[in-house]
């Protein structure tokens, strides 16, 4: 396929590139790693600096707009993304490796963002009028945006996750600064693109490449207001140790999971076998909300696991323009920390059910093989236990009861997502009372969520900052007003102030 033009950095309305780069890349197709280079990339770090500059620049015009002001460009830039859904599915499909059924469910997401934020989540800053907050004085919540929003990318929903920051912070008033993964430079590029064809006001939308020196240059710049990021925990937590002395700046750090589905022995047995499937290898397990483990009550242990492994063995993986289940993993790196657990989870003492194993395929890639692995005894030092593979990998876990169910949930530190399986409501308002998480699903899967309701973590997860529906709080600033309109009188002064009025 033919390469991406690559156009530069994306800097107060216009375009940027530069002779003498910094850095230089090039990013390939995980799929197809011979025939298919995507895009080449090139980053300069003083691109910091003008971008910071120029989202300074246009932040205070484009906060006088209003709400209702900003709202006609949002809905162009719906129409935007509307009419160039297909050229963004092939593109993250291209450069994920991500199946094309679920590029095309990412790129829908872009167009619903925009209605579910306009429709649904404003009334979370919507003006709050208290009468007689103090006797005969009104009092009013109003919010107003925070300024130069800093939005950092992931790089498996290259478009829908950035989205889910960047549109709150838009019709909030925020000018923002977009940095898209590294390994997914042409999505990011595309995005700003749209921006562009959009016609935001110069500067409100800027976009820049780079590695992880851009991104620490953009974090800890003195312009900027916010930091929005979704990504590893590593990544999230030397972010908060960068800015610990940048008290203004929030955070909304969306970070990593372990997640755990529980299963109890009075549930339908297919169902809960297929959601878990589908929670564990859907986008070949690079997902923050994909199912890591499998907590069964002993009772129905064997038969879950008999039936999870025949599906597992059953699952197609391949090129992304396939009818397949399952792509590859992003790179290299991914493939031999893949490949890599399977042999710390071994030592560890537990069993190899199914085997991950590198593929080779039709497709030069980093194609993989699901695998399972039946932990025999729980070990809150294990490496593996605790640790984000971020791959199509499960650890499977027999319980007795609720009590040892929920004590291996929460033993990760991390407290992104849940599931839990059962007909007892009772066991459910349990969990949601017990369980360190962020989300939690009954009789449905770890994966996926709704932009309708607050998607964050707890823990290592995330830092009380949910985005989704309530993503537009953290691009927003409360301001309290008492407002009093009335006449001071002789009887409004205090005791022994002695205050007279002379005309």
């Amino acid at each position: 396929m033919k390469p991406v033009n690559f156009l530069g950095d994306y800097i107060n309305g216009r375009w940027v590139t530069t002779d003498n780069p910094d850095l230089e890349w090039e990013v390939r197709s995980p799929s197809d790693l011979k025939n298919d280079q995507v895009i080449k990339v090139a980053a300069k770090f003083d691109h910091v600096d003008k971008a910071a500059e120029a989202a300074h620049k246009a932040y205070l015009n484009w906060a006088r707009l209003g709400i209702e002001g900003r709202r006609p460009y949002l809905m162009r830039l719906k129409e935007v993304f509307a009419s160039r859904a297909a050229e963004v599915t092939e593109l993250i499909a291209r450069e994920t490796g991500k199946i094309i059924w679920e590029s095309k469910t990412e790129a829908a997401s872009l167009v619903n963002k925009i209605d579910i934020t306009l429709g649904h989540s404003l009334k979370y800053i919507a003006t709050e009028e208290i009468k007689n907050a103090l006797p005969n004085v009104d009092g009013y919540t109003r919010y107003k945006p925070r300024g130069v929003m800093v939005v950092l990318g992931p790089f498996n929903f290259p478009a829908h996750l950035p989205n889910g920051h960047l549109i709150p912070a838009l019709i909030c008033g925020n000018t923002v600064v977009f940095k898209p993964s590294e390994k997914t430079a042409a999505v990011g590029q595309f995005m700003a693109e749209c921006f562009h064809q959009a016609e935001f006001p110069p500067g409100v939308f800027n976009m820049l490449h780079g590695q992880a020196e851009t991104g620490k240059r953009l974090t800890t710049h003195e312009l900027v207001d916010g930091i929005l990021f979704t990504g590893s925990y590593e990544v999230g937590l030397k972010i908060k140790q960068d800015t610990l002395t940048h008290s203004g700046k929030i955070l909304a750090l969306e970070m990593g999971g372990k997640n755990a589905t529980i299963v109890w022995n009075d549930f339908d047995m297919k169902k809960a076998v297929y959601e878990t499937l589908t929670g564990a290898y859907l986008s070949a397990g690079q997902r923050c909300a994909c199912t890591s483990r499998i907590l069964l009550h002993k009772d129905i242990h064997d038969e879950f696991v008999d039936h999870f492994y025949a599906a597992s063995k059953r699952i197609k993986i391949g090129h992304w323009n396939d009818q397949v289940f399952m792509g590859p993993l992003i790179d290299a790196a991914s493939v031999e920390k893949y490949i890599r657990y399977q042999e710390i989870a071994k030592r560890e003492g537990a069993e190899t059910l199914m085997r991950g194993k590198a593929l080779s395929l039709e497709h030069d890639g980093y194609y993989v093989t699901p695998s399972i692995n039946l932990v025999q005894k729980f070990d809150p030092k294990s490496v593996y236990q605790k640790s984000e593979i971020f791959g199509p990998n499960v650890a499977v876990y027999k319980v007795n009861d609720f009590d040892e169910a929920m004590m291996i949930h929460n033993s990760t530190g991390f407290g992104l997502s849940g599931a839990l399986f059962t007909k007892d409501r009772a066991l459910f308002d349990r969990a949601l009372l017990e369980a360190r998480v962020g989300v939690l699903n009954w009789n449905r899967t770890t994966n996926g969520a709704s932009s309708k309701l607050p998607f964050g973590g707890m823990g290592k997860s995330g830092n009380d900052r949910p985005s989704a529906s309530l993503a537009v709080q953290y691009c927003s600033v409360p301001v309290a007003s008492l407002e009093d309109n009335n006449p001071l009188g002789d009887t409004n002064t205090m005791p022994g102030l002695q205050f007279e009025w002379k005309e």
